[in-house]
This record gives C-alpha cells, structure tokens and sequence, in this order.
C-alpha cells in the first residue's frame, strides 16, 4: 500500500453535479461544451470518464478540479456548493485536497524529479527540510527514489508520469484527478502507472481519470460515459 501522510486536513468525501451545464461564447455562437450533468461521486470510488474527442470529459475534470466554475447547475464537494467559494478557498482546496495528473506530465525541465514533486508544497507554506522529506517519499513510493536528482529529460515517459503522481500525492490529498495519464505511454508503462492508480484506491484515495484506453476501464469501479456534452451512465 503506498505511503501516507498524516494531515491535519478536512478531507474529500462526497462530490455532487447537480444539472451542471458549461456553455462558451464564440463569437456568435454559443458552444454547450456540457449539458445538463447529473452524478456523485462517493468517498474511496474509482471512477473512469470516457467518450469520443470534444465530448466534454477536460472540461467536466476541470469543474470537478475546482479550476472553472459550470455556467448553470451546482458542484457540491461534502455538501458544500463549490460555485460560491472565493478564490483563495479554492485555491487552498486545490492546493491540499486535490492532486493532479495529465497526459503531458507538466514537469519543469530544469528541475529535478525532487525539486518537482516539492512544488506544491512550496505553494502551501511547508519548509524545506520537510518538503525534501515528503518528496523522498513520494518518489519512494511510486518506485523512482533513485532518479530523484534525474531532470525530465534523463527520465523515460513512463518514468516522467510516475515523477507527476508523486507531485500529485506529496501533499496527501484525498482525490485524484488524472486527464489521460496513460495516453503517452507505452503498454508496459500503462500497466505500471494503473497499477500505481490501484494503489492509492486501495489507500482510501478517491480517483476521477479521463481515458481513451478501453482496456482501462474495467480497473474503475464506475465508468461514466460522455457525447457531445451529454452523460450516459
């Protein structure tokens, strides 16, 4: 079971869409990127969002990451409506509640894998000598303790992505939010980082990941399917 950190946060238990829709203006169009959205995801679900390119499924991760706000309907995290939380609050939920994991990996080059996985814990005010410790044992815990002063460019892809999952739990957060964390992977890397994926589940993590890979799906629990904006479970 991968390590953990003990926090003294108020963690994610329940996620709620309440007839969430998002909607852009272009021009004098307007595009309905999601319509009418509807489900909850509870405590400890492993959760698999899928459908064609353009159906919605970035930007339903976005609202459920706290990184945009649906144009009509509710996101509730533990009762609480999202739509009404000031940035700060946001950010702070983000920044200790949330971890991130996309396709890209969106490591900083000139950084190590160390001094990667310590970035939010720069952002959250934790000392150095702590976000040093924290970071060794995220590395440890996703298998990469011994590239730790490896840049992205000395790491394989699959290596990188294991370096973002650490960054992703260094802050122990309760819910993982991945975009597509296997599609610039190789087989044997995307069973590596699922099998990563299994791993927080098992440790009591919530997980929401986006994926193309229809193999994926059976490791989630439940699998949400979107098209042209419009959920069918």
């Amino acid at each position: 079971m991968l390590w953990q950190l003990t926090l003294n946060l108020i963690l994610v238990s329940m996620l709620e869409l309440r007839g969430v829709s998002k909607t852009y203006q272009r021009d004098a169009d307007v595009l309905t990127a999601l319509d009418n959205i509807s489900f909850t995801v509870e405590k400890g679900d492993f959760v698999a969002i899928t459908g064609p390119s353009g159906s919605g499924k970035s930007t339903l991760l976005s609202i459920l990451g706290c990184l945009d706000n649906p144009s009509s309907g509710q996101y509730l995290i533990d009762r609480v409506v999202v739509n009404y939380l000031s940035d700060a609050e946001l950010a702070n939920i983000r920044n200790r509640q949330i971890g991130f994991v996309f396709q890209s990996y969106n490591l900083i080059p000139r950084y190590t894998a160390l001094i990667n996985v310590q970035l939010p814990m720069v952002y959250a005010g934790i000392s150095q000598a702590l976000r040093e410790k924290r970071a060794k044992l995220a590395l440890k815990a996703v298998g990469l303790i011994e590239r730790m002063h490896h840049k992205p460019a000395e790491l394989s892809g699959g290596q990188q992505q294991r370096v973002a999952i650490a960054r992703a739990i260094v802050n122990n957060p309760s819910l993982i939010i991945a975009d597509e964390p296997t599609g610039s992977l190789d087989d044997d890397s995307t069973y590596d980082i699922i099998k990563l994926f299994q791993q927080l589940h098992q440790s009591g993590k919530t997980i929401v990941f986006v994926t193309h890979n229809m193999d994926l799906l059976p490791y989630a629990n439940h699998v949400l399917k979107l098209e042209a904006g419009h959920l069918h479970k």
